[in-house]
């Protein structure tokens, strides 16, 4: 029997570039939650978006409320772990936006602990639910290409300027492999299942940067390769996804676009939210080229299997398992970019069935 008999009332910490684009406006597009507290050191920009709401200094305060059931950690990625840590020990089910952890260690105590304190933990892997991944994945699904032999994923954009935010600078945590990284690793396990090892190369490419601004990644399986790339100096960007099979090839050209709606002010749901006018290119044995459309995006599918899940109506969307596999990936690529050689992954049991 579900403990929750109403609206599931949510209190947010952070209101930064994670918590107001992404978060606010999609908790705000699931009926049955309700943001009631947010934690930020700026109440009037919440205040400008959210009027009357309550607004912490100290996220302390936030979890000590009884009228918070659910607590989402939207902050820089070093106070991830603590704060989820913190949150579950005043027992409330949490979410945590990607990364879920910066190290593994960390990510092992966190599923620990939600065990013990038997609440809901999850992570914000909202890019599950884009259009472009949608299509390709339902594509593989299908056989479109048969059996895959070669799959490239890529989140590249043009930023030559290194802008002053913590996600550019040197404290532990920044760099465009923790931000971007958690995405594309979870995405190719949600297709591919966990890698044997993992071989990653990181660097500093514009001047005055302060992390790493450009990763390749490469997840090894027995008959197939992984490639996951990122990059901030990509004038014109590139492919999406680029896949080869035994029976083709798939192009996915541009992004799925719910990020660029919500940076516009459009709100979840509105008409013409998640559509991606771009097809899939796919080639035949011949080369010949035909379009299939992209399916639907819709981000909002995360926090509605959030609350099936709060409810006992369905299973966590993200279980912090799979989370977890992705941190050892993310953890590999780290180590591989300064060992200069692959990095062997060794999974329990446990942490594979959460992939079966």
């Amino acid at each position: 029997m579900s403990q929750f008999s109403s609206i599931i009332r949510v209190g947010l910490i952070g209101y930064g570039f994670a918590g107001k684009t992404f978060h606010k406006p999609l908790l705000m597009a699931e009926p049955r939650m309700r943001i009631i507290r947010v934690v930020s050191s700026n109440r009037e920009k919440v205040h400008a978006d959210l009027p009357g709401m309550t607004v912490d200094a100290n996220p302390a305060t936030l979890m000590a409320s009884k009228d918070v059931d659910l607590v989402v950690i939207a902050t820089p990625n070093e106070c991830h772990a603590p704060l989820a840590r913190q949150a579950l020990l005043a027992g409330k089910n949490v979410i945590v936006d990607k990364p879920f952890t910066l190290t593994l260690a960390q990510a092992h105590e966190l599923v620990a602990l939600a065990a013990q304190q038997n609440r809901l933990l999850s992570v914000f892997h909202n890019r599950r639910w884009d259009s472009d991944f949608l299509s390709m994945k339902n594509a593989l699904t299908i056989g479109l290409i048969g059996r895959v032999t070669h799959f490239e994923s890529h989140f590249d954009r043009f930023r030559p300027v290194v802008r002053k935010r913590w996600r550019e600078g040197n404290e532990p945590g920044a760099g465009l492999w923790f931000d971007l990284g958690p995405h594309l690793v979870d995405q190719a396990l949600c297709l591919f299942g966990l890698p044997l090892a993992v071989h990653g190369d990181l660097m500093m490419q514009r001047d005055g940067a302060l992390s790493d601004d450009w990763a390749h990644v490469v997840l090894e399986y027995d008959r197939h390769r992984v490639i996951l790339h990122a990059s901030l100096l990509a004038a014109g960007g590139s492919p999406r996804f680029v896949v080869h099979g035994e029976r083709g090839s798939i192009l996915k050209r541009r992004p799925d676009v719910q990020e660029a709606q919500l940076l516009a002010g459009m709100v979840p749901g509105d008409d013409g939210w998640g559509y991606d006018p771009d097809p899939l290119l796919v080639y035949d044995t011949n080369g010949l080229e035909q379009e299939t459309p992209a399916l639907m995006g819709d981000q909002r599918r995360y926090y509605a299997g959030v609350v099936d899940a709060l409810t006992d109506i369905g299973p966590n969307p993200v279980p912090p398992t799979q989370a977890l596999a992705v941190t050892a990936v993310i953890e590999a690529a780290n180590r591989s970019a300064r060992e200069k050689s692959s990095v062997r992954l060794d999974f329990t049991k446990e942490e594979i069935a959460a992939w079966s």
